[in-house]
């Protein structure tokens, strides 16, 4: 029997699933209904009605089309289709009602308001409300909250949607927020004042429709007016989130999420959202050589010639970096095994087979993990590695989902039965074919790099395979590193990893590794955005745009290609990662052939065809690796610091004050019970 149900929705006929609200079945028929407390990804609250409609032939009042199924609709008196009514007169006298109440303690503060000119209150007190108020009453006042150094709070504007409530308990999965008191004692507050412990706080502040909650970092720094605003790509972690980077001038003011169901629905991390002050500091603005143990600053022109000079006819090798794009990786290995030397990305020395993508990518999408029933995490912490993901498995969870873990125990926002902290309880797992929970399709395993990245990786990861095989189940390997999955795809990787490729190394050409101690010896020459560590071990430095300040291309973890757009130019003399490497080559004697970034895509779709279909998954073909014995230690997990894990977050003040916090936070000793 079908649940399809036929509504009439201002004289429009529309035919919707009977489980959807008033609300949702407008938007099927294009008619907008105005909303602040209802968000089509939390539970429904009814509170704000805002959204009254007239359902002709029901009680003679409007009713909340949020809180309203069109099942519970009935039919005309001869059968015909429910009617509902958004702009009769009876639903246009409530809508002024609610926004004058609304209105009532509002405050006059829109001209010193970061939410100005994209307030939903303003947007609708404009559209539905009427130009005087017959309250004459002085406005009541609330305290601010302290909620940290991401946001900020003027409570007085707050409207007690709740937004933010049901956010950090349905989503984040802290339950610290809460509304106290009736009438016109109600307001927002946090449990005994604590200030927000989430790295997903900050989504809060898109959430407001009102400007009681609003970036601290940006606060009265530009009107959205005045903001050239970029579609892009985030590379703080491998989840690839869809961002759209704002920019005054040169300089990029504010992150902020965009929608994409099948990446990060509509959430971003603090870390991505709040990182951009770390795009302005420690930033490598002209070549620099060392001579006599001192950097120097030098033209491109002789800096090139030296980089030339120090390749030829020398053991090199190559190291490529986090967040390189795909483009740059593909110019480094074309240049580097042009020279006879060796290319490597997996610099945290993870053992990802070369050339088989089931292995090191997975045969799992992002959204198959709504629908799973079990989901195993083997040696990773997605809270830290990826918290959107992480937001992802708990909403899974609170359907029904059950997750296990194998790694050291730590809080993941929901419950979890925790099967042992090392290989020996993956292999006891294995042995019993991964309990009969998993064969309830559809289930996930999803393996961190923490669990890969030690001599018996490759051993760890047979197992995962085995047990995904013999359950079948799909497999994730949640990457850290954003340009890590494009490497591998060009095939910017050697035989042996990377304690091969830098063996014997006369010439190192970093491409961004920060993460990498490379030992005395050997001539380093680095490029890159930032003085990092890279940068203080290099005898020659190329400066390098930033992810905001040139095109890229960035696959995610599932194996997603996206392009990444530039919102800015890169400073003083900082060119494109590309760009250098294209006038390196030409200096080497070995120009490549191409002169732009397009001839150069082109390049590497002829090579890697799946790279040329943006925003598609490709299918990976299973690949089972053969199976071997890890040792017997335990998981550790690959990220210590959430905050400081690439040199433009080491670079940010505003991460370091959040690394101190959450040091002296987990430092801090719990009272006895």
């Amino acid at each position: 029997m079908s649940n399809l149900k036929k509504i009439i929705i201002d004289g429009i006929e529309v035919e919707v699933e009977g489980a959807m609200t008033l609300i949702q079945a407008a938007e099927v028929a294009g008619i907008e209904i105005p909303r602040f407390c209802y968000h089509e990804r939390l539970t429904i609250a009814g509170n704000c009605r805002m959204c009254l409609v007239e359902v002709v032939g029901g009680p003679p009042k409007p009713a909340a089309s949020c809180a309203m199924q069109v099942k519970d609709l009935r039919p005309g008196p001869e059968g015909q289709p429910p009617v509902v009514k958004t702009n009769s007169p009876m639903v246009k006298k409530a809508r002024e009602g609610v926004m004058e109440f609304l209105l009532i303690n509002h405050p006059l503060d829109c001209p010193i308001c970061d939410q100005g000119g994209e307030c939903d209150l303003q947007d609708q007190a404009m559209a539905y409300g009427v130009d005087f108020s017959r309250y004459r009453e002085p406005k009541r006042a609330s305290e601010d909250l302290d909620l940290g150094p991401l946001v900020a709070t003027t409570m007085t504007r707050c409207i007690s949607c709740t937004r933010c409530v049901r956010f950090t308990s349905e989503v984040a999965g802290i339950l610290s927020m809460g509304q106290t008191g009736r009438g016109e004692d109600a307001e927002i507050t946090t449990y005994l004042g604590a200030t927000l412990d989430s790295n997903l706080q900050g989504n809060i502040i898109d959430l407001c429709p009102v400007g009681a909650l609003t970036s601290k970092p940006y606060a009265f720094t530009a009107r959205p007016w005045e903001l050239t605003k970029t579609e892009t790509i985030d590379v703080m972690d491998a989840l690839g989130a869809n961002i759209r980077v704002d920019t005054k001038g040169r300089e990029v003011m504010r992150i902020l999420p965009r929608n994409h169901d099948g990446v990060n629905e509509e959430w971003i991390s603090d870390k991505t959202r709040f990182v951009w002050d770390g795009l302005r500091r420690q930033r490598l603005d002209t070549p620099y050589i060392r001579e006599n143990g001192k950097l120097r600053k030098a033209g491109w022109n002789e800096a090139l010639q030296v980089a030339a000079a120090a390749m030829k006819d020398k053991k090199i090798s190559g190291l490529v970096g986090d967040l390189v794009p795909a483009e740059a990786a593909f110019s480094l290995k074309v240049m580097i095994e042009g020279l006879g030397g060796k290319v490597e990305c997996r610099t945290d020395k993870a053992q990802l087979p070369v050339g088989n993508r089931s292995a090191y990518v997975g045969t799992a999408m992002i959204e198959d993990i709504d629908n799973a029933k079990y989901i195993l995490l083997v040696g990773t912490n997605p809270r830290v590695e990826s918290p959107v993901l992480n937001a992802r498995i708990r909403k899974a969870w609170s359907v029904g989902c059950d997750v296990d873990l194998v790694g050291p125990a730590v809080d993941l926002t929901y419950d979890y039965s925790h099967k042992g902290v090392g290989r020996a309880a993956l292999m006891g797992l294995a042995k019993v074919k991964c309990t009969d929970k998993v064969k309830e399709n559809p289930s996930i395993i999803i393996v961190g790099i923490g669990a890969l990245n030690e001599a018996d990786g490759e051993a760890v990861l047979s197992h995962a395979m085995a047990m995904a095989e013999a359950s079948d189940s799909k497999l994730m390997i949640l990457h850290t590193a954003a340009g890590r999955v494009g490497a591998m795809d060009v095939g910017a990787v050697s035989d042996h990893g990377m304690t091969a490729a830098l063996d014997g190394a006369e010439v190192v050409y970093n491409l961004g590794a920060d993460e990498v101690d490379i030992a005395a010896g050997a001539f380093v020459i680095y490029q890159g955005s930032h003085g990092d560590r890279g940068a203080h071990r290099a005898d020659l430095i190329l400066p390098a745009a930033a992810y905001t300040e040139e095109s890229g291309l960035f696959v995610n973890l599932e194996g997603r290609p996206q392009l990444s757009a530039r919102a800015g130019f890169a400073p003083g003399e900082a060119k494109e990662n590309w760009a250098i490497l294209r006038a390196l080559s030409g200096e080497l004697g070995q120009a490549m052939p191409w002169d732009s970034l397009a001839a150069l895509r082109k390049a590497i779709v002829v090579v890697v065809p799946h790279l040329g279909n943006i925003d598609e998954v490709p299918q990976n073909d299973w690949q089972r690796i053969a199976l071997r014995d890890p040792a017997s230690a335990d998981f550790r997990y690959i990220i210590k610091d959430f905050y400081l894990t690439n040199p433009i977050a080491r670079a940010s003040s505003l991460m370091g004050e959040l690394s101190a916090q959450a040091k002296a936070r987990a430092e801090q000793p719990m009272a006895a019970e």
